[in-house]
């Protein structure tokens, strides 16, 4: 386990291994867990997408350096949040599950940048991710891309070295591997199933569908 003080150094001791990490694409038999044990959120809080009285709830236990999160965000999330989650039928968590330092990183940077630039951060950091998670300077790259989000090299830094929220991150991730089993990225719970695998737009609507009652 890396402390904050090395965090940027073990970035850059990852970089294009990172890769080796990345999450499982192979679907595994769905399991149910308690949606009570499911709603307890981690040391930094929750930040939901949607509304609080939808009929479904997904959680999202990622990584940003998994390819089939940034393919499930790049190919199903545009149709998820426009046809569910924006309309009300859907509340959405996003739960951190780092594989790698690189992953830790980009999600305590997306904490950083406060709660209304929390997804927005995480949209960045996915849709570019080729350019940052797999290259061979990763923390200058990651640096240089998240001055789009508003940071400074200084807050930039600072960031990577907030014991808080690095300890708070892995906190969500320790618990989604020790309470409900999680060992891959991309992994959904709707509304307590596990659902393991970047799920398709067609997949998707077959499991929501019947949910929603639409």
């Amino acid at each position: 386990m890396l402390t904050r003080r090395t965090v940027i150094q073990g970035i850059a001791a990852v970089g294009l291994a990172a890769a080796a990490w990345d999450g499982l694409p192979a679907k595994a038999l769905a399991q149910t867990v308690s949606d009570a044990d499911l709603a307890v959120p981690g040391p930094l809080g929750d930040i939901e997408l949607g509304s609080k009285t939808a009929k479904v709830t997904i959680y999202e236990y990622a990584s940003m350096t998994c390819s089939h999160c940034a393919h499930f965000h790049e190919t199903a999330w545009p149709t998820l949040k426009q046809k569910y989650i924006d309309t009300g039928k859907v509340r959405f968590v996003m739960r951190e599950f780092p594989l790698d330092p690189l992953a830790t990183a980009g999600f305590m940077l997306a904490r950083c940048a406060g709660d209304a630039k929390y997804y927005a951060v995480i949209d960045l950091l996915f849709s570019q991710q080729k350019n940052w998670a797999f290259v061979d300077k990763p923390v200058e790259a990651l640096a240089k891309m998240v001055k789009q989000a508003g940071f400074t090299q200084e807050s930039f830094e600072a960031c990577l070295k907030n014991q808080q929220v690095y300890d708070g991150v892995n906190a969500v991730r320790d618990r989604g591997a020790q309470k409900f089993g999680v060992n891959s990225t991309p992994t959904f719970f709707i509304n307590g199933q596990m659902q393991r695998g970047a799920l398709s737009v067609e997949e998707l609507e077959k499991i929501l569908a019947p949910l929603v009652g639409s």
